[in-house]
């Protein structure tokens, strides 16, 4: 199961999919991985960093949408002043 969390003021919002129902074609599977690759490319556009997180492992950022990670963490950008 991937997942992609994308932190803002309200918390943070998560959208999942099951990566092994996206390799046998499940229609369900295929449009929640193409939502979430949507949602990743948008905040990309707006400047946030994406960071994979692996349990076990240094967190490591990434510029592609990656669907066979377990969790990506979008992170805004912070704006100060």
């Amino acid at each position: 199961m991937g997942m992609l969390r994308v932190l803002s003021r309200s918390g943070d919002d998560k959208y999942t999919w099951n990566q092994a129902a996206v390799e046998v074609g499940d229609p369900e599977a295929v449009a929640a991985v193409k939502e979430a690759e949507r949602i990743f490319e948008e905040q990309r556009i707006r400047g946030a960093t994406a960071v994979r997180v692996t349990p076990g492992a240094p967190a490591e950022r990434i510029e592609k949408f990656d669907p066979d990670a377990r969790e990506i963490l979008m992170v805004p950008r912070v704006i100060g002043g």
